[in-house]
């Protein structure tokens, strides 16, 4: 697929000459994790299987087995630790509440350790940015966020990308939509699927029966490994592979037909209620303005890194059946 960000001379000088650093400090060389959470944790189990060198940097200092841990503040510290690397992942993100004020710091903090080390910074984003459209996003959609959170991941991506075309950093994105997989954290895994799963009525806001699309976490990891190491995916986002939409219902019956429960129920849960919960619940109180995303079909098109990278989506009975302790 053509880039469409073309890269101009200025870029290609300064790719030279992070690629001689690269080379100086091969011996030293190393993969940073930012964050440890569902997707970080997976790219740097995946890394470390291929041999890599991973240092994996939270506020706690936790991470998979087989990794340097670092307990850092990415946002003041994050210089600090990437002497040598070849790529920065960033997977981290602050808590949803938090997002206006701890995501700008990280950001600039992410553009300012790639710009001093040289390493290629690929982002774990998502689709907000592109607000509410009636058809399936591709990655050449304009971003036209149409809610707080929206405009803060847009802001995120273009600060990068300026600081691409101008040659002081290379960068890519990898959005995906709501996650399934081990660890993944999503509406549907915290209103709907332990309650199915225990053989209660879990509940939702919005349509049940609009068809959505659903990313296995293993699929965004495997998906920033690849943009990472192949230059000529830098300078663009990209859509991590993701199967053929499927409802919230549907979801939920093959969940509690993997676990063994009960047929599944669930109902649609009135705004109102979820406005109420605001009130007590910071994280309730941020799902008010995006629930634009489950009114409608949401549908991803992951076609460009499917054929761009040869990578296939996990189906999603595989990824549902991991997040209910069946394996994969």
């Amino acid at each position: 697929m053509v880039n469409q960000y073309p890269i101009e001379s200025g870029i290609k000088a300064n790719s030279m000459i992070c690629t001689v650093r690269a080379v100086l400090t091969k011996g030293n060389r190393v993969q940073v994790v930012v964050g440890a959470g569902a997707v970080g944790s997976v790219v740097a189990r995946l890394l470390v299987e291929q041999g890599e060198r991973v240092r994996v940097i939270t506020r706690s200092g936790s991470g998979p087995d087989g990794v340097e841990r670092i307990a850092a503040d990415a946002s003041t510290e994050l210089t600090k630790y990437v002497d040598g690397a070849t790529a920065i992942y960033s997977c981290a993100g602050p808590a949803y509440d938090k997002w206006t004020s701890q995501w700008p710091p990280l950001g600039a903090a992410l553009i300012g350790a790639a710009e001093a080390s040289g390493a290629v910074l690929v982002t774990t984003g998502n689709l907000y940015g592109y607000g509410a459209v009636d058809r399936p996003m591709t990655e050449d959609l304009p971003l036209l966020p149409n809610t707080v959170k929206g405009r803060v991941r847009t802001k995120l991506w273009t600060d990068a990308l300026e600081a691409h075309h101008a040659g002081r950093i290379r960068t890519a994105e990898v959005r995906g939509s709501d996650y399934l997989g081990a660890g993944a954290v999503s509406p549907f895994s915290v209103t709907v699927l332990p309650k199915v799963i225990a053989g209660k009525r879990g509940m939702m806001p919005g349509d049940l029966d609009a068809p959505h699309s659903w990313t296995y976490v293993g699929d965004v990891a495997r998906t920033l490994i690849a943009v990472a190491g192949d230059e000529s995916a830098w300078g663009r986002a990209w859509h991590a592979p993701t199967p053929g939409p499927v409802s919230v219902r549907h979801l939920a019956d093959r969940a509690a037909l993997m676990a063994g429960a009960p047929k599944a129920k669930v109902a649609a849960m009135p705004g109102w209620i979820l406005k109420l919960a605001g009130l007590v619940d910071p994280s309730a109180r941020e799902m008010v303005e995006m629930q634009y995303q489950w009114q409608r079909p949401f549908v991803l098109d992951s076609t460009a890194a499917t054929v761009a990278f040869g990578l296939q989506p996990t189906a999603t009975d595989d990824a549902l059946r991991e997040m209910i302790g069946k394996g994969k």
